[in-house]
């Protein structure tokens, strides 16, 4: 039987605006147990124990932990890794674990901001970062990021020193997004859903993606999903559950197409 690992990180250490996205982890799963909803994704593949099989959460104490602990994980189990986040700095090391069992990855950045920046506010691991952090690592030989709507001038000259493929949402008319092949690994922050449908995000920035949008993003992706995190959730910020909500139903349709992959 195929399983999907699926961990928590609950960090926010490396947010530069809000804390608060460390108690996300605990909250999205309980949304995504809740009785409101069934264990089926989508594509028809039913995600409950033990297909989804639950690993627990790293509350780390210093960032390394968590690279530390995403290796031991990959080295346990056989399957796709799933991680609840935490905010985005949570991303580098948890991909560069991932990369070190699957080779270089392409990378699907689901994302308001880049996260390029060569460091912010002086800390290079900053939740800001992590993806200047992966391509100079050589992690991923190929990085798509979409739903971009925070470009300065800065991270245009990283996305051209890194060869990153950006999707901006002022240009979504244009778009034809790429066929990913090989392993792939979707990194979605919330936040590059647009607030509308997902208040309880630490940045709000109008203009953003539908959740069927992303939905259909994940159900498209062709290589195979070897690992992904959903990032940002900051339940201080949430309505009514919503961004909860919303943060289970793309863990379920995640897990489920990493299901259906055989």
């Amino acid at each position: 039987m195929k399983k999907v690992y699926l961990q928590g990180i609950a960090w926010d250490q490396k947010s530069s605006f809000l804390e608060g996205a460390k108690a996300a982890p605990d909250l999205i799963r309980g949304y995504l147990w809740s009785d409101a909803t069934n264990t089926f994704s989508e594509l028809g593949e039913d995600i409950a124990p033990p297909r989804l099989q639950d690993v627990g959460t790293l509350t780390p104490t210093a960032y390394e932990q968590i690279y530390e602990a995403t290796q031991q994980k990959l080295a346990e189990h056989e399957g796709p890794l799933l991680t609840l986040g935490g905010d985005h700095s949570i991303s580098f090391p948890v991909v560069k674990a991932v990369a070190e069992k699957y080779g270089r990855l392409n990378l699907l950045h689901v994302d308001a901001h880049a996260d390029l920046y060569d460091n912010f506010e002086g800390d290079p691991f900053s939740h800001a970062c992590p993806f200047a952090r992966i391509m100079e690592s050589g992690l991923a030989s190929r990085l798509v990021q979409v739903g971009i709507r925070t470009l300065n001038p800065h991270q245009r000259e990283q996305a051209e020193r890194f060869g990153v493929e950006v999707y901006e949402m002022r240009h979504q008319a244009q778009w034809e997004l790429p066929v990913l092949e090989g392993p792939v690994y979707l990194s979605l922050d919330l936040d590059g859903i647009d607030p509308a449908f997902a208040p309880g995000v630490s940045h709000h920035e109008p203009g953003g993606l539908t959740p069927r949008e992303v939905i259909t993003l994940i159900q498209q992706i062709q290589g195979e999903l070897v690992g992904a995190d959903v990032v940002e959730y900051n339940p201080t910020r949430d309505v009514q559950g919503i961004t909860g909500a919303l943060a289970a139903k793309l863990v379920k349709e995640i897990a489920g197409k990493m299901l259906s992959q055989g």
